[in-house]
C-alpha cells in the first residue's frame, strides 16, 4: 500500500506539471506541442471547446483503439495520468482564467518544453504515460514495422501540420521545436532519475568493508580476488552498485576506516534486478 501511495503520488506530481506547462506556457501563446495536447489547441482555437475535454474525447477513443489493436498493456496507471491530466486542465479553464507566464515564445518553448520533459519523465519511472500519440506511434509501431520513435515523430508531425495551417507557420515550428526539445530532455532526465554509482573498492580489509556495505548501506555486493601487478600482492575488489547518497556514505567510512583503499566509480543509467528495478518491467 505505501509503494502504491508513492507511485501514484508521484505520477500526480508529474501530471501537475504538464497541466502547468500546458496551461501557462503553451496553450496561452497558441504552441501546439505535438500530441492530444497540441490537437486539442488546434480544436479550441476552430471550435472553441475545452482543451481538457477534447483530451477526454480523444484520449477515451485512443485508449479504446489501444486495447483492441494492441492490447491491455496500457495499465491503470496510464489511464489515471491520461484522464487525470485531463480533469485538471478542464478544471483549470472552468475555475480559472490562465495567462502566459510570458509572451517570449522562445522562452515558453524551452520552459514548457521542461516542464513538460519533467512530468513525462517522473510518470515514465512509475510505468505511466499520459496517453496521446504514443498510442498511435505503438499502432504504427505493430502493424507498419516503423520504429517507436520515428512513429511518434510521424504522429505528432501530424498535430504540428494541423497548428501551421490554424495558428500559421511560425507558432508551428515553435511547437515543432517544442517536440524536439521534450523529447531529448525526457531522456535526459530519465537517465538522471534512474542515476547510479558502480563502485569498486580494491582493499586488504574485505570482511570490513562487505559488512558495512551490506549491513549498514543496506546493498549487496560482489568479491573478487586478484594479485597487484606491480606489488605482486594477493588483493581484494569489491564490486557494489549504490545510489548517491549511499556513495556518500561508503566514501566517507572508506575514509575513516580504510583511507589506504582504492576505489573507482563509474555513473550508470540503468540497473535491473534485486533491489532495483524489475527486470521484467
Amino acid at each position: 500500500m505505501k509503494r502504491l501511495l508513492k507511485e501514484y503520488s508521484l505520477i500526480t506530481i508529474g501530471v501537475i506539471l504538464v497541466a502547468i506547462a500546458l496551461e501557462l506556457f503553451f496553450f496561452p501563446n497558441h504552441i501546439a506541442c505535438g500530441g492530444v495536447s497540441g490537437l486539442a489547441l488546434v480544436i479550441n482555437n476552430i471550435l472553441g471547446i475545452e482543451p481538457g475535454i477534447v483530451m477526454i474525447v480523444f484520449n477515451v477513443i485512443l485508449f479504446a483503439v489501444a486495447f483492441i489493436f494492441i492490447g491491455g498493456s496500457f495499465g491503470i496507471k496510464s489511464i489515471y495520468a491520461a484522464f487525470g491530466l485531463s480533469i485538471i486542465l478542464s478544471a483549470i479553464e472552468k475555475c480559472t482564467t490562465p495567462i502566459a507566464i510570458t509572451d517570449n515564445l522562445i522562452l515558453a518553448t524551452i520552459f514548457g518544453s521542461a516542464l513538460l520533459a519533467m512530468g513525462t519523465a517522473i510518470m515514465y519511472t512509475q510505468d505511466a504515460t499520459t496517453g496521446g500519440t504514443s498510442i498511435t506511434a505503438k499502432i504504427l509501431n505493430k502493424y507498419c514495422n516503423i520504429d517507436f520513435g520515428k512513429s511518434l515523430v510521424i504522429s505528432d508531425s501530424v498535430v504540428i501540420l494541423l497548428a501551421m495551417y490554424t495558428f500559421g507557420v511560425e507558432l508551428g515550428l515553435f511547437g515543432l521545436l517544442s517536440v524536439y526539445l521534450t523529447g531529448n530532455l525526457i531522456d535526459k532526465f530519465i537517465d538522471g532519475f534512474n542515476l547510479s554509482k558502480q563502485v569498486m573498492v580494491f582493499t586488504k580489509k574485505e570482511e570490513l568493508v562487505v559488512n558495512y556495505i551490506t549491513k549498514d548501506v543496506d546493498r549487496g555486493c560482489t568479491v573478487f580476488y586478484g594479485k597487484g601487478g606491480y606489488t605482486k600482492e594477493q588483493n581484494c575488489v569489491i564490486l557494489t552498485i549504490l545510489s548517491r547518497t549511499q556513495f556518500i556514505q561508503l566514501k566517507q567510512f572508506m575514509k575513516e576506516h580504510d583511507p589506504e583503499a582504492f576505489i573507482t566509480v563509474n555513473e550508470t543509467t540503468e540497473v535491473l534486478g534485486q533491489g532495483f528495478k524489475n527486470i521484467l518491467e
